[in-house]
């Protein structure tokens, strides 16, 4: 896991690309946009898109360059003074795009998302046909979530499960997420000198996780951990993940080119479907249902629907058709879908036949709780969300 591999990144061969730029390398440690770097970037992905190459641009910065703009020395905590934040430093950053951009004659589009965008079916449809429209016109689309307008129960919450979920929207080849750091260490190498360089895992690897702990800067939010938990989401549309440092000289080219750089975690769980990721890539759930050992079995070994008598407890309100965990008596997630009785009807059937239901609530919508056609079950353990 730890050896260098001589085998090619796996950039090389990737037609369709996401790319994370993060907040500290977008404003230079938070003193403002840093135009030399946006202007590098912006060439290396014209280069690419001259080679035919498609590229989504996920990147930070607005927060902080609107707390550049105003001169805040820290990350404000008030939901208010982060949208002012935001509101302020957009107009900066996608400024500095345009400009970059168009110095090389590509041409270029905002998309500001929140998590309410991708949670709801036919919006999250409408978001996938929007920025596949964009590249097939050879536009580079610049995405970003809507800090003006977020609120803590729409927040996506970082760019990297932003950038991930982009990767699964478009079902992208490669995520690439450049960082202040060269890659994933075993441990801190800030505290631990000894640390082991990590050249190349498996996405979705809990041992990488577990190597991953620690928080973000006072400029941006993320973590090694959430770049590591972004592949493994990425994985879900079969998208390998590169993380390494956006200070790399010419970076772009040389991963397109075959160089391994940084570290790079594959994707080897079997590929799932888009209407399987849509419901694993909801971050906020409507509520959850507990099921007793059988169904729990029924589910991830017998891939059978989900019946109310294998239900033995209901939390949160939801109504039919929302996305609706299951968890066993451990409050483990074993698998989620699209829940077919509200949560009121639910906790009146649970522990029923499904003969009964309409003998309980006077009418029948379906003999299951939920299909197993609407559903995405966990194939490991922290497999979901």
């Amino acid at each position: 896991m730890t050896r260098p591999d001589p085998s090619p990144s796996v950039a090389r061969d990737a037609q369709r690309l996401v790319l994370k730029v993060g907040s500290s390398l977008v404003t230079n440690e938070g003193r403002g946009i840093d135009l030399e770097a946006v202007a590098q970037w912006a060439e290396q992905i014209a280069g690419l898109h001259a080679a035919g190459r498609q590229l989504v641009l996920v990147s930070s910065g607005a927060i902080a360059e609107g707390m550049a703009r105003l001169g805040w020395p820290r990350r404000p905590k008030l939901m208010s003074e982060l949208q002012a934040a935001a509101a302020v430093g957009q107009m900066g950053l996608i400024q500095a795009y345009e400009a970059a951009f168009g110095r090389h004659g590509v041409r270029t589009a905002q998309i500001l998302l929140t998590h309410e965008d991708l949670a709801d079916r036919r919006r999250y449809l409408n978001a996938r046909s929007t920025l596949n429209t964009l590249l097939a016109l050879g536009v580079v689309p610049i995405v970003n979530e809507n800090d003006t307008v977020v609120t803590d129960e729409i927040r996506v919450g970082d760019n990297d499960t932003l950038g991930a979920l982009v990767t699964n929207l478009i079902e992208a080849d490669v995520l690439i997420i450049l960082t202040d750091q060269s890659g994933l260490y075993s441990a801190d190498p800030r505290k631990h000198p000894d640390a082991r360089f990590i050249h190349r895992g498996q996405a979705g690897d809990p041992a990488l996780e577990a190597m991953a702990g620690g928080s973000g800067s006072a400029i941006g939010t993320g973590g090694m951990l959430t770049k590591v938990l972004a592949a493994r989401r990425a994985a879900n549309s079969g998208g390998h993940t590169i993380i390494a440092s956006g200070r790399e000289p010419a970076v772009l080219q040389r991963l397109a080119s075959g160089e391994p750089i940084g570290t790079e975690l594959r994707a080897v769980l079997p590929v799932r479907s888009a209407r399987q990721r849509w419901m694993a890539n909801h971050l906020r759930l409507r509520g959850r249902v507990t099921l007793d050992a059988g169904a729990v079995r029924a589910l991830t070994q017998g891939h059978r629907s989900l019946l109310p008598i294998g239900v033995i407890a209901v939390e949160g309100e939801f109504e039919r058709g929302d996305v609706v965990a299951c968890v066993d008596e451990h409050g483990v997630e074993c698998g989620r879908g699209l829940i077919n009785y509200s949560s009121a009807d639910t906790a009146r059937i649970l522990r029923q036949p499904s003969a009964r239901i309409a003998e309980i609530l006077g009418h029948l919508s379906d003999p299951e709780l939920m299909h197993r056609d609407n559903m995405v079950v966990a194939r490991m353990r922290r497999d979901i969300g």
